[in-house]
């Protein structure tokens, strides 16, 4: 049995490979599974469940962003009664990078009041 774990890479210009981004990586030696838009993100986790770790970018280009993914992920793990993946956040856009944190940490935290 492997020990390996996924890791989702949401963004649409760093590639994971680069290992200037793989300080961002919350789980070690990640397979990682390199998604570029929001429409990509849900469609990843939809066939195939969580992975253990998830890295943010923000600004994806045209559509959707980042928030958005963060908000649909919380709404995902409300409904299916799961735990928050391994998170972190490699978006250059300081404002949004305080959105995504502040909602999944605020997820995290409601999630562990009850």
């Amino acid at each position: 049995m492997s020990d390996s774990k996924n890791l989702l890479w949401l963004d649409d210009e760093r590639d994971p490979s680069d290992s200037q981004w793989q300080v961002y990586f919350p789980v070690s030696q990640p397979i990682v599974h390199w998604v570029k838009s929001f429409d990509e993100f849900v469609d990843w986790i939809s066939k195939n469940g969580l992975p253990e770790a998830i890295c943010f970018d923000h600004d994806l280009g045209v559509g959707l962003n980042g928030f958005d993914a963060a908000k649909w992920l919380t709404a995902y793990c409300l409904e299916n009664r799961a735990v928050l993946p391994a998170w972190n956040i490699q978006s250059a856009n300081p404002i949004g990078k305080c959105n995504i944190a502040s909602l999944l940490n605020t997820f995290e935290r409601a999630v562990q009041e009850r």
